[in-house]
């Protein structure tokens, strides 16, 4: 029952929040999304450490169809559950110190999409899947829209037309398997698994290509990646931040959950062409985000590279490359949320992003020098930090599947700290200007949303056995139904 009350509640609040006088809005948000960290932690203290999804709910929606409103939680999916409910609060407070106009709608939407999320990372039936796969995409539709920059409804129908298309695409492959269940057809996640690795190698080809298109889209991996870079710098930060920490991850999660075990002699046979592109990714991207001159683009760009990477390892079909992918994601996540609060913070006391404006701000603010300087070190990954544990991981399984791959899945790391370093030293670092001589350093809000990701990116480091642990037994499940099919 754990985990449709985690799908439930934040529904339940974003339409109490609707209801609620302005000035009482942001509060509230920040309250309802903390009761929801507070449920996903007990949530995690019932959990048992094997591969079997745990506080199952089932039930019959459209007998029918086989279609059943069945959600649960494994290794896999608990952890994204607790990476959404760790970030969607402190997104919320990062908006702390801005105006946001009409806020009832901005909180609400943002709870409702947590919802959705919740919904895509907990689904055990294919058609739930779909549905809250596009109910997630409703929420920050509307968010990019109404409270992003210029031409945003130019770039906004952009990304809304690349992710329907994807979509649909997915759901024209999950219901062919469906078709192929045997005698009741049915959406149950068990069935669809059994049927897919029955089809023919030809239709597991076709199924492989309209799951991968849809999730290389919303990931996104080279070269369904345009969408992107346009949507990340036109969005309000809070988007942003929700679009690269979490809505990104339901690409990565559906690879792992969906693709690999639905067509397994598809990933034999086009596995191999779907790492190339994930290493295209990591090398075009990481080249662009050295050329680009505003920071918020740049770190757009240095997201496709790190997603590149997880896709690499999770395409490498080893335990290592899958683990890594899984800490991959929780590293990104966590990341990526700082750095766009660090474009935030910058934007909101120079009203710039351009790099080549800034300068000295470390001489005026010790405190902002420093948090900007560890989220820095996690994002390319530095021993010691959260990034290091997943990129390590992956390069090694890549490794496993080719050597000459993993040479080139490698250079994110050496590229990584070329833009991200020089970054750093433009934004911070030298003399001060008539932009940033006065620049004030972080108030307690902004300080409220640095500290727990610092903390997290320094304890996930050092220590991240007990993630590596929960993820393990899914994760071998997975690789299990694969290799029998590829072996065969």
């Amino acid at each position: 029952m754990n985990t449709a009350i985690l799908i439930l509640f934040p529904l339940v609040a974003a339409l109490l929040i609707l209801f609620l006088k302005s000035e009482q809005v942001k509060k509230f948000a920040l309250a309802f999304s903390l009761i929801e960290l507070v449920l996903s932690i007990y949530a995690l203290s019932k959990f048992k450490i094997n591969a079997e999804p745990q506080m199952m709910v089932n039930l019959v929606w459209i007998q029918s169809l086989g279609i059943h409103f069945k959600v649960a939680m494994d290794g896999i999916s608990i952890l994204l559950v607790l990476l959404t409910t760790v970030l969607v609060p402190l997104i919320i407070l990062s908006s702390f110190s801005r105006e946001i106009k009409n806020p009832n709608y901005f909180y609400a939407l943002i709870l409702f999409m947590q919802m959705a999320l919740v919904g895509v990372f907990t689904a055990m039936d294919g058609f739930l899947f779909y549905i809250f796969w596009e109910l997630a995409l409703i929420p920050i539709w509307f968010i990019c829209l109404l409270w992003g920059g210029e031409n945003r409804a130019r770039i906004t129908f952009k990304f809304f037309v690349y992710t329907l298309f994807g979509s649909l695409l997915m759901l024209v492959g999950l219901i062919y398997v469906y078709l192929h269940t045997p005698d009741s057809h049915s959406f149950d996640i068990q069935a669809l698994y059994t049927a897919g690795a029955s089809l023919s190698s030809a239709e597991q080809t076709w199924i492989f290509w309209s799951l991968f298109i849809a999730f290389a889209i919303k990931m996104p991996v080279f070269p369904f990646h345009t969408w992107q870079p346009d949507t990340y710098t036109n969005a309000p930060t809070q988007g942003t931040m929700l679009l690269s920490g979490i809505m990104l991850k339901m690409g990565t999660y559906g690879l792992i959950r969906w693709l690999l075990p639905l067509a397994p002699l598809g990933v034999q046979q086009w596995g191999h062409a779907a790492m190339i592109l994930s290493i295209v990714s990591i090398l075009y991207a990481s080249i662009i985000a050295i050329m680009q001159k505003d920071f918020k683009r740049l770190i757009a760009y240095s997201s496709i590279a790190h997603v590149g990477l997880i896709s690499a390892g999770i395409f490498s079909l080893t335990v290592q490359g899958l683990q890594g992918g899984m800490m991959q994601m929780l590293a990104h996540g966590i990341n990526v949320v700082g750095l766009f609060f660090v474009v935030d913070v910058l934007f909101n006391r120079t009203n710039t992003q351009e790099l080549s404006k800034l300068g000295g701000i470390r001489n005026v603010t010790p405190y902002f020098a420093t948090m900007f300087m560890l989220v820095l070190l996690g994002s390319v990954a530095l021993p010691l930090t959260n990034g290091f544990v997943g990129e390590f991981l992956l390069i090694n399984g890549v490794y496993q599947y080719n050597a000459y791959m993993a040479g080139f899945a490698g250079l994110t790391v050496i590229l990584g700290a070329v833009y991200m370093l020089r970054s750093y030293q433009k934004i911070m670092l030298g003399e001060t200007n008539s932009l940033t001589s006065t620049f004030a350093d972080l108030n307690f809000n902004e300080k409220a949303v640095f500290v727990p990701i610092v903390l997290l990116i320094i304890i996930m480091g050092v220590y991240p056995k007990p993630i590596l642990d929960i993820a393990e037994p899914a994760i071998k499940h997975i690789v299990e139904l694969i290799h029998p099919a590829v072996i065969l």
